[in-house]
């Protein structure tokens, strides 16, 4: 089974002075402003690395959701915000670091038990094997 899904961004102008738009198939963003401005200088508006840390908070919370059930486990609640670090290297810039910190209810678990399966989320997560070795995948998983 293949799953496909798109998005898309539209631009105009120069780098520095120019400006986008990024939509998404679901209509959850529809032509929402991104640009230089917006990734390096704090504007209002999305840049790449936001998307790149709410995608991967996302799969990795739903991965963690279908482990915790094949323990006979069920969250109350998770909140998972992923940190992404866009660092400049060799000339260039590349996301070399991805932090995602986890705080969670998940009654009749321990936190050793819990961390331990947050883990197993952490590398089976889809997002977290497209980085691969590219960047640094970190977790604090917390139980609250």
């Amino acid at each position: 089974m293949t799953i496909k899904k798109t998005g898309s961004a539209a631009w105009e102008g120069g780098l520095k002075d120019g400006k986008g738009t990024i939509s998404t198939q679901s209509g959850a963003l529809k032509e929402h402003p991104y640009g230089f401005k917006t990734r390096f200088e704090g504007v209002a508006g999305s840049n790449p690395e936001e998307l790149i840390g709410a995608a991967h908070a996302s799969c990795f919370t739903m991965a963690l959701s279908l482990i915790l059930g094949e323990a006979g486990l069920t969250a109350e609640r998770m909140d998972t915000t992923a940190t992404v670090s866009l660092d400049q290297v060799d000339g260039g810039f590349a996301i070399t670091a991805i932090h995602l910190d986890l705080k969670a209810k998940v009654p009749g678990t321990t936190a050793e038990q819990f961390a331990d399966l947050a883990a197993k989320a952490k590398a089976g997560c889809p997002v977290s094997k497209l980085f691969g070795s590219n960047a640094d995948i970190s977790l604090d998983a917390a139980l609250v």
